[in-house]
């Protein structure tokens, strides 16, 4: 397997192409933005000279990961001799089901594809193909580049070759692959999105400021960024989302949205990709400003 297809060349989709292409796969990186894709080839170019910089990668390996990599345009192209599509698109469902409906589609039969949703039932995304039995979850974790794991979630029909498969691809990538069901939030989401959405809560409810619960999170539970900093650079519109997922999935009031949060994506607020969060990210230093409306009077 070395024909790989990435769809989106966002933060999730730049860094994914970048693990793929310095560990030898061909990639073919796919968005419907031109301007997005080059983007994406300085975002990947900026990170590895980072690499380099600490004594980790040579010029000549950058210059073969960045050839690694072919951009496109158009999907059906990008994808018509993968073996494994990486779908990184917005976490929306219905531009996911349409993805991979086009997936089954333009791709070989025994191409698998893949998801990087981070809470978005696997099993329903495989519902809209032919082949559900080759559809999984491949969940990395932001920086793709510097984080070890990828949460491998199996979808009802998922075969267990498929999964080996994909856990293997995953360890040639230096990862570590770590196996779970398809449930609302899988894992990962499950358990760090109520911790967030609390800390929104005990700031909605004025039991403790933006700095003070991050500082009481980062020194008393050893987190290397507290929970409100932490929504910011997930994004606020991708933390609602995957509450929003949680509550309607379990149907249980304690994943309920803070209502702060719900304002906040609503104005246009969304953390660093905005600009404006719970932090300040446009003063242009390294750093974090409270954002004015959360400063104390």
């Amino acid at each position: 397997m070395k024909k790989i297809s990435i769809i989106g060349s966002g933060t999730m989709g730049n860094g994914i192409a970048h693990v793929f292409a310095q560990n030898g796969f061909n990639v073919s990186l796919v968005d419907i933005s031109e301007v997005a894709l080059q983007k994406a080839l300085a975002t990947i170019s900026k990170n590895l000279d980072r690499i380099i910089a600490k004594g980790n990668l040579t010029e000549e390996e950058k210059s073969e990961t960045l050839e690694n990599i072919t951009t496109f345009t158009n999907t059906q192209k990008a994808v018509k001799d993968a073996d494994l599509v990486v779908e990184a698109a917005t976490e929306n469902v219905d531009l996911k089901l349409k993805i991979f409906k086009d997936l089954n589609s333009y791709t070989k039969p025994n191409a698998i594809l893949a998801s990087n949703t981070s809470s978005i039932s696997i099993t329903k995304i495989a519902s809209v193909t032919d082949r559900p039995d080759r559809v999984i979850g491949m969940h990395f974790m932001n920086p793709v580049p510097v984080m070890k794991l990828v949460e491998i979630i199996r979808g009802y029909s998922t075969s267990d070759a498929v999964t080996q498969e994909v856990m293997g691809i995953a360890l040639q990538l230096g990862k570590v692959p770590t196996e779970c069901n398809d449930y609302p939030g899988f894992v990962a989401n499950r358990i760090l999105m109520p911790m967030i959405n609390e800390a929104i809560y005990s700031l909605y409810e004025g039991v403790a400021g933006v700095e003070e619960i991050d500082t009481i999170m980062k020194l008393g539970m050893a987190h290397p960024m507290g929970p409100l900093q932490l929504a910011d650079f997930i994004g606020l519109d991708v933390c609602l989302s995957i509450l929003n997922v949680l509550y309607e999935g379990f149907g249980n009031q304690k994943y309920a949205p803070c209502p702060l949060l719900v304002n906040m994506v609503q104005a246009g607020h969304k953390g660093i990709k905005s600009g404006q969060g719970f932090y300040s990210w446009i003063h242009g230093t390294k750093e974090l400003v409270v954002s004015n409306r959360f400063r104390k009077k």
